[in-house]
């Protein structure tokens, strides 16, 4: 077998079938098998992919496992040389998984490898590509700055804009596409399932940098990706804010330190303080002008970054693992 492509899902059956039809409509002479672990989804959500999926291995979880367990299970079950970790609400453009597979068996000490991925109007999302996270790059983390200066070393998405499309060593790969080879994977620990979601492919990044491998990223080679919406949507969904938050408290604590992660929390509550105080300014000249709806997801946003910085926890990030 070439290739084990592994997707997790929970309630997102919709999107998973249109991608798993077009890795069927696009991938061309490798032998590859799909695996999909469904995380305890609604019963009509498990229903309707039984009746719509064939040919795929689903293991179906009793619980919702998270995104690192349910990707280390479902490689568990596979037999790939190499591993493709897909999310389900991706769609493949033309040759793109074939293209990943000729690259990483010719470049040297691949570690992880990705591509560039793009928002449903096609334009390119800049969470494609990252640099490992320091305090300085998430108290600065905003798309008009990293789409004002690519550049910057603190965030250095240039790659993503290159007309060259050339291969491009970085340091970390979105977790919605990432291919390795089965041997890689297993080296450097598989996902971290201390890890519910969030920030667990940054983690695999950081281990596979550690030993000694490359992380690449292609820039010929697109997918879309339609979770990766604007920021500015009208629902904010406080939980899955805390949790991306939780989750970048627990790597710094990991990778840097519990001093640091002390810092970083501090650093976060500070920033969330300055931008309510920005974004309540806007809001009172937006009510006269009539844009204060535009406002208050924002406002939801970096409440709940306040509240999660300054309210202790009894447990710092997934249940059953202490602070």
């Amino acid at each position: 077998m070439d290739l084990s492509i592994i997707i997790v899902n929970w309630n997102a059956a919709h999107y998973l079938i249109k991608c798993v039809e077009s890795i069927r409509a696009s991938v061309r002479d490798l032998t590859y098998e799909i695996i999909i672990v469904d995380n305890c989804s609604t019963t009509a959500d498990r229903d309707y992919l039984r009746s719509k999926l064939e040919n795929c291995t689903l293991i179906s979880s009793q619980e919702n496992l998270g995104f690192a367990r349910a990707n280390n299970i479902g490689f568990r079950a596979s037999i790939g040389e190499f591993t493709l970790f897909l999310n389900p609400d991706t769609e493949i453009i033309g040759s793109a998984i074939n293209q990943l597979v000729e690259q990483i068996k010719k470049l040297p000490s691949a570690g992880i490898v990705g591509c560039k991925l793009l928002n449903s109007d096609m334009s390119v999302q800049l969470s494609s590509i990252q640099k490992f996270p320091t305090i300085a790059n998430q108290v600065l983390d905003a798309k008009i700055l990293r789409t004002l200066w690519p550049r910057c070393r603190l965030w250095d998405v240039s790659p993503l804009f290159k007309a060259t499309k050339s291969v491009a060593r970085v340091e970390v790969i979105s977790g919605a596409c990432m291919l390795l080879n089965r041997v890689v994977f297993q080296d450097i620990g598989m996902f971290g399932e201390d890890y519910f979601m969030y920030c667990e492919d940054v983690e695999l990044c950081y281990r596979s940098h550690l030993a000694g491998f490359i992380n690449y990223y292609i820039g010929s080679v697109t997918i879309i990706h339609h979770g990766g919406k604007s920021s500015s949507q009208q629902d904010v969904s406080c939980w899955a804010t805390t949790m991306r938050y939780r989750a970048m408290s627990h790597l710094l604590r990991k990778t840097r330190g519990r001093f640091y992660g002390v810092i970083y929390r501090l650093a976060m509550a500070g920033t969330a303080m300055g931008r309510l105080l920005m974004l309540g300014i806007a809001f009172v000249f937006g009510n006269v002008l009539g844009h204060e709806k535009s406002l208050r997801p924002s406002i939801a946003k970096w409440l709940t970054i306040l509240r999660w910085a300054v309210v202790p926890e009894r447990h710092d990030y997934v249940e059953g693992v202490s602070a």
